[in-house]
């Protein structure tokens, strides 16, 4: 977790949650945490969105020394969606003007940040919050179209107010969905008038994969999710009702930062200055570099801890959840996670043998599926949990609509 986004979390913190830090050395297994209890916002709108393109593990076969057998059952996957070089696909321009034939559709190339408007699009649709009272827009992504950030773009083409709302990128890995709705429930509940949050999980990995290994490219995908948060209960809603986080609880430790990394390497370039000239730097990044078995260890031990924390924090038991939400990154880590907390597989959400790894979209991506089958109902509670590079992980306790 970012130190600015926990700053914000500070400065936002109120008497509805009891918000905890610690600081520690970078050796010990929690270099930085936070923890809280309910916060009074509700998940009301959900929705994804996927490249067109799909690799299937039989794909891969064509050019690995490997089989879709291989890695259905060491990993759980057996597709995924990426984004090409030259890839369109249809939107909604919320910023047409009404007497456009096409209510403002168009073909745009498709990149990660129309992948996030997609997704924002069908959660507002969802929630039935116009976008023009949404407050706060986080997008939560560690690969954005835009250096700077890709929030402002995407909250600017589904129709936000630009002299009202603040929107901004977060970048927490695999953890980040997570991270950005806990941050967004805190920015709803510092004791402004906001109301509104639209939280992006949005990633494109697949730029960073070594297409070459065939250990790690087989198991990344690109894609989006969104969720809409409100703080307004409705004038019916009973003061229970108007709590959708639970409780929650987030850590990173830079101790595990060589486990799984995407490093930027520049090239040496000299510029034109008085005396010998000045060298600067004109890269890009390496492809991702992961230390499999370091994560998996790190993953099966601290996902389930974190998640009997949240737990705690929402003072609820195992018992007392509805679904099993974990990152999607691995069959067999989502089975051990079962296992330690008690959960039957059958309450475990998952989507994950058809998108792969999609980092910051994989939690939004399997819920808007599991709402929109009816899989999770209004008051369905959901035990989520998020963990990636940095190190970083966290859990929230969700009781959905």
């Amino acid at each position: 977790m970012k130190f600015p986004v926990l700053l914000l979390l500070l400065l936002q913190c109120n008497t509805s949650s009891a918000f905890i830090t610690k600081l520690s050395s970078p050796t010990t297994s929690s270099a930085l945490s936070a923890s809280g209890g309910k916060l009074s916002v509700r998940p009301i709108g959900i929705g994804s969105a996927a490249p067109q393109t799909l690799i299937t593990n039989s794909d891969l076969e064509s050019v690995h020394d490997t089989t879709d057998e291989w890695i259905r059952t060491r990993t759980g996957i057996q597709s995924r969606r990426v984004l090409v070089h030259d890839g369109t696909r249809k939107v909604i321009d919320a910023t047409a003007k009404e007497e456009d034939e096409k209510s403002g559709e168009k073909e745009v190339p498709e990149t990660l940040r129309t992948l996030g408007i997609e997704a924002a699009q069908h959660a507002l649709t969802m929630s039935g919050v116009d976008p023009s009272s949404i407050d706060v827009v986080i997008c939560a992504t560690s690969s954005p179209d835009d250096l700077f950030g890709d929030a402002p773009s995407i909250a600017h083409a589904v129709g936000c107010d630009s002299s009202k709302v603040v929107a901004f990128d977060l970048t927490a890995a695999c953890s980040g969905f997570l991270f950005g709705i806990v941050t967004a429930g805190q920015y709803l509940n510092n004791g402004s008038k906001n109301k509104n949050a639209l939280v992006i999980g949005a990633d494109a990995l697949t730029r960073w994969v070594d297409w070459d290994d065939r250990n790690s490219c087989i198991l990344f995908g690109d894609g989006a999710g969104a969720m809409v948060l409100t703080s307004d209960g409705g004038e019916d809603a009973k003061e229970e009702d108007g709590f959708g986080i639970l409780g929650y609880a987030m850590h990173s430790n830079g101790g595990g930062y060589d486990d799984l990394k995407c490093i930027y390497r520049g090239e040496p370039k000299k510029i034109t200055t008085p005396g010998d000239g000045t060298i600067v730097q004109d890269g890009s990044y390496d492809l991702m570099s992961m230390n499999g078995r370091k994560v998996y260890s790190f993953a099966t031990r601290e996902v389930p801890a974190v998640l009997e924390e949240a737990l705690e924090q929402a003072g609820m038991t195992v018992d007392q959840v509805d679904h099993l939400l974990l990152h999607q990154a691995n069959i067999r880590i989502m089975e051990v996670v079962a296992e330690r907390l008690g959960m039957p597989m059958e309450k475990v959400i998952t989507n994950l043998y058809k998108y792969g790894n999609t980092s910051a979209a994989s939690i939004p991506l399997a819920l808007d599926e599991a709402v929109r089958t009816g899989r999770v109902k209004k008051g369905d509670v959901i035990a989520c949990a998020g963990f990636g590079a940095g190190l970083s992980w966290g859990a929230a306790i969700l009781r959905w609509g």
